[in-house]
């Protein structure tokens, strides 16, 4: 079966085109767990604790796929089961999910902790290193563990 195309966007605006690809929080929190954390299958995403649903998971890792964001592949170990894997343009997304988690951990109160953070911040190119290095090498090593929702962290705000 053929694959529908993406609809065009709305605009030729660069940053309308990004938002047409990944501008859901599904799909960001999706390329996290593929990024982040290790996740390559549909339970995996479904047990990370976001409370998508199986419909929606389903069409926002179709939408990712159409986009060239990730690809989909017969897991190795069992061919019945697919794993999903970021593709080249969906890792160049690693220094916009790093910025986005300082972002947040910046203006807001999180469940990350606050030493955790300023680690990465402090160290952003290792950070993205680190991240590229497991992309290339299929390793499924989370570099960002899950974060308690209960357990926020108490950032100082900072405004600029």
């Amino acid at each position: 079966m053929a694959r529908k195309a993406l609809p065009p966007p709305r605009s030729g605006c660069p940053v309308c085109v990004s938002l047409e690809q990944v501008g859901d929080r599904w799909s960001l929190l999706i390329v996290r767990d593929l990024m982040v954390r290790g996740y390559r299958t549909f339970g995996e995403f479904q047990r990370s604790g976001e409370g998508i649903s199986s419909n929606v998971l389903a069409d926002r890792l179709r939408k990712l796929e159409q986009g060239g964001i990730l690809f989909s592949e017969p897991a190795a170990e069992d061919g019945r089961s697919v794993h999903y894997r970021l593709t080249a343009k969906g890792i160049g997304l690693a220094p916009v999910m790093l910025e986005l988690l300082l972002w947040a951990a910046r203006h807001e109160r999180t469940a990350a902790p606050h030493g955790f953070l300023e680690e990465m911040e402090n160290n952003r190119e290792t950070v993205l290193a680190e991240t590229y290095r497991r992309w290339q090498q299929r390793d499924p090593t989370p570099i960002l563990p899950p974060f308690s929702a209960s357990k926020k962290s108490r950032v100082k705000r900072r405004s600029r």
